[in-house]
């Protein structure tokens, strides 16, 4: 009887260890930028005006929406490189519907790019999962699959902003409550995420085929349609920032998107989760996109130079990753602890 009462017991002290190991994580991605903020601040008190505050809210919202769908992906110890590519088709969907529709509803165009997204994202999912093609072959190739089929289809053209409803810019640059309505969309898509993740059985059963698929399938999890999903809700979110993009810039071309794959990578990298799967929060990777974002606008009114810019990002990415073994091996090495003692 005791036996069988402390397995729970201990299940439950791992996972408060865990949820102990990401709460400290995303506390020290917090700092981080709370720290760089008040240098640059200190710097440049206009930094940190309303005006400012609203442009880096703006810049990150976007990469929050795409780390919170590669985060997903990552999770399952899978990458998800065409992103950028679906981001944008998408748009460039957006724009070309207003043209053909100008009396186009706003929520229907949303919906159309989040559907584009999703069977981009199927795509992908279905060579993955059913044909058992490396994730990383897979969104390598159909990157440039998605961006050829948008040069196509843009056949050099260029959108501009006259050619899309007002509403649908003033979505783009409005705020409800001084904050904008963009970034409203990213905390939906956000608090959405983190529920599904850590309430539902299936989202956390993404986190077990990360941590093993072979021992996920042993344990009866369907893998191959987890991963499916996964890719397809990253595709989604892809293709509702596509719609985000054209609302926000308004002139759009084939160019749309262009390398935006490893933005997102690297901020879901630097926001804790972990590149190797089965760990990490979407609350993380939305933490890193915002601190990247601040980078990019916080060195050059430091007087640093755009290479150290990217060198910057690079030491991040590779000091998140040296990070994220040294908590798994103490970690590792605590629960076998307590369980010696137990």
């Amino acid at each position: 009887m005791t036996a069988v009462t402390e397995a729970p017991t201990k299940a439950r002290e791992g996972t408060r260890l865990v949820h102990r190991v990401f709460v400290i994580r995303e506390l020290g991605i917090a700092a981080a930028l709370v720290l760089l903020v008040a240098v640059t601040v200190l710097v440049n008190p206009r930094f940190l005006t309303a005006q400012g505050i609203k442009d880096l809210l703006l810049g990150s919202t976007i990469l929050a929406v795409l780390a919170v769908g590669q985060s997903i992906v990552v999770i399952t110890r899978n990458v998800d490189l065409s992103v950028g590519s679906v981001l944008g088709l998408s748009a460039f969907a957006t724009g070309s519907l207003f043209v053909a529709n100008p009396g186009l509803p706003i929520p229907v165009a949303l919906a159309a790019g989040v559907l584009l997204g999703a069977v981009c994202g199927a795509v992908n999912g279905a060579l993955i999962a059913a044909a058992r093609v490396p994730a990383l072959v897979v969104t390598l190739g159909t990157l440039y699959v998605f961006r050829g089929v948008d040069y196509t289809w843009a056949t050099g053209r260029q959108i501009n902003a006259a050619d899309m409803p007002p509403g649908f810019l003033r979505m783009g640059s409005a705020t409800l409550l001084g904050v904008p309505v963009l970034a409203l969309f990213a905390v939906v898509v956000l608090v959405a995420a983190g529920y599904y993740l850590r309430t539902y059985r299936s989202g956390r059963e993404l986190y077990a085929i990360g941590s093993s698929p072979p021992a996920a399938r042993l344990a009866g999890i369907p893998v191959g349609r987890r991963v499916f999903t996964a890719f397809v809700v990253s595709g989604a979110l892809a293709g509702l920032a596509g719609v985000l993009y054209a609302a926000r810039f308004g002139t759009l071309d084939a160019n749309a998107g262009n390398g935006f794959e490893l933005n997102v990578v690297a901020a879901v990298v630097v926001g804790g989760v972990a590149i190797f799967g089965g760990s990490g929060s979407v609350y993380g990777a939305a933490l890193g996109a915002v601190l990247l974002t601040t980078i990019s606008s916080a060195l050059p009114v430091l007087g640093v130079s755009p290479f150290w810019q990217r060198a910057a990002v690079g030491a991040l990415i590779l000091a998140a990753i040296g990070l994220d073994r040294a908590l798994a091996v103490r970690m590792a090495r605590t629960l076998r602890e307590r369980s010696g003692r137990g």
